[in-house]
């Protein structure tokens, strides 16, 4: 089970372009999907929990799924199996990057590995948003956000995302209380 945990996220952080976000398709796709270690609400829940602590998306999925399956030993397994081989393509770019910039064929490679990337994420969005709970008030949260985001881009605005997911997660707590309030007919316990 550590050697296919640690197999299973190599091959997720070998083929995979992009960053944590651009993984987390992948990472629903053999985790749910095909080995069923998780269900689709951990996935749902541990993305949340990846995107607001310290450290990559993708190496905290790992981490979590590891530690589901194994304990400490599969979390170390599936992190290690996220992180060598990046760690092993930058080590090796590092040492041959002026000539590897200028050879043809490695920058349209690029170009094309950029357009796949927006798409793994815009599947991962999708997805996400397909099973997020069908309330008003998530969806309102997430156009609002989505609004934001796109404003901070368009503009060139330095406000951080992190900034965006406390103040929906405020707007969430705070919308909680008052359907809790309402629900007790405004009366203290």
């Amino acid at each position: 089970m550590l050697l296919d945990l640690f197999l299973s996220f190599a091959k997720i952080g070998l083929f995979t372009f992009g960053g944590g976000y651009a993984m987390i398709s992948l990472i629903e796709n053999v985790c749910v999907e095909r080995k069923q270690w998780i269900t689709h609400d951990d996935m749902m829940n541990m993305t949340v929990i990846a995107e607001s602590t310290p450290g990559p998306i993708a190496i905290n999925c790992a981490t979590f799924v590891g530690y589901r399956q194994k304990g400490i030993a599969g979390a170390v397994a599936a992190t290690f199996g996220m992180v060598l081989p990046s760690f092993c393509i930058i080590f090796l770019i590092s040492k041959f990057f002026d000539r590897f910039l200028e050879i043809k064929w490695i920058a349209h490679a690029f170009q094309g590995i950029k357009c796949a990337v927006g798409i793994l994420i815009l599947d991962a969005a999708f997805k996400m948003i397909s099973k997020m709970q069908k309330s008003i008030m998530s969806r309102v949260i997430m156009v609002c956000s989505f609004v934001a985001m796109l404003a901070v881009n368009i503009f060139s605005l330095r406000i951080s995302s992190i900034v965006l997911m406390l103040t929906a997660a405020l707007i969430g707590i705070t919308v909680f209380l008052i359907k809790e309030k309402n629900a007790d007919g405004g009366v203290e316990k």
